[in-house]
């Protein structure tokens, strides 16, 4: 079984250019090159590529990436990728953007490699692409509102993005922590985590946080809300015994905060 280029790329949310880009490279070969030229990939080349863009979004550059990929390589292949993919999901886990459909998708092929069962390309790379929320965030905010947060994302450097998700994954861990600790939500500790919560949602622009004369406090309370509501995000701040505490938690720290500053 294998897939098109032009599947691919519609599936991993890339460009043919770029899986071209790699073949040239030597990072992704096509399994197959068919009669009338195009380029055709396996599940061993999804794999791969799924581990590649695992790698980009942890900042790491293409010559990096080769090397570890290939470092991984041996006689036992599939334990080797399932293997590797395991460590790339608890990297994923520190992670908080889109975390909890990565890890689905990244557990997914791992199930698939350990029990022989064939890979489901439309499930693989659930979570890579920003450009799947466009409808939701238009719906929610307008079209504005989008188009100014994907010209800023798409216009960071390779560094700005590394350092925007650090700043995301050491939120995440730092509200889990506060939440696993006991403390209250209008405790010193919780307010000051609120406080670079909120510094952070303003600095993304399209967001109603960013925009002059915008409503921040209510924003900030419904995304609080929305937190809680919806199990994508709540992901985020799950804590260890699971359920929707930590979620919670953040909810009732960024509404104290929200009465009392903004």
């Amino acid at each position: 079984m294998d897939w098109s280029i032009q599947e691919i790329a519609r599936l991993a949310g890339t460009t043919s250019r770029t899986l071209r880009h790699y073949d040239d490279i030597g990072l992704l070969a096509p399994s197959r090159i068919a009669a009338n030229g195009y380029r055709h990939y396996d599940e061993a080349a999804l794999v791969r590529l799924q581990r590649i863009l695992l790698l980009r979004e942890l900042g790491l550059g293409l010559p990096q990436i080769a090397e570890v990929i290939d470092a991984s390589a041996g006689s036992a292949a599939q334990a080797a990728e399932a293997s590797a993919l395991q460590s790339h999901l608890e990297l994923l886990r520190q992670e908080q953007q889109r975390i909890g459909r990565q890890i689905a998708s990244v557990e997914s092929t791992i199930t698939a490699l350990t029990e022989g069962k064939n890979l489901m390309a439309e499930n693989m790379f659930d979570g890579f692409d920003h450009t799947q929320y466009k409808e939701e965030v238009e719906e929610r905010w307008g079209r504005k509102a989008y188009a100014d947060g994907d010209r800023w994302w798409r216009g960071l450097s390779d560094d700005d993005r590394a350092a925007w998700k650090q700043r995301v994954a050491d939120l995440g861990r730092d509200w889990i922590a506060a939440a696993e600790s006991g403390i209250d939500p209008a405790s010193a500790e919780a307010q000051d985590i609120a406080r670079r919560h909120v510094e952070w949602l303003t600095g993304v622009p399209g967001t109603p946080a960013a925009a002059p004369g915008g409503d921040v406090k209510g924003y900030v309370i419904g995304l609080g809300e929305m937190y809680v509501a919806d199990p994508r995000f709540g992901a985020n701040y799950a804590t260890s015994d699971g359920g929707s505490a930590g979620a919670e938690f953040v909810r009732d720290a960024l509404r104290v905060y929200a009465e009392a500053n903004l």
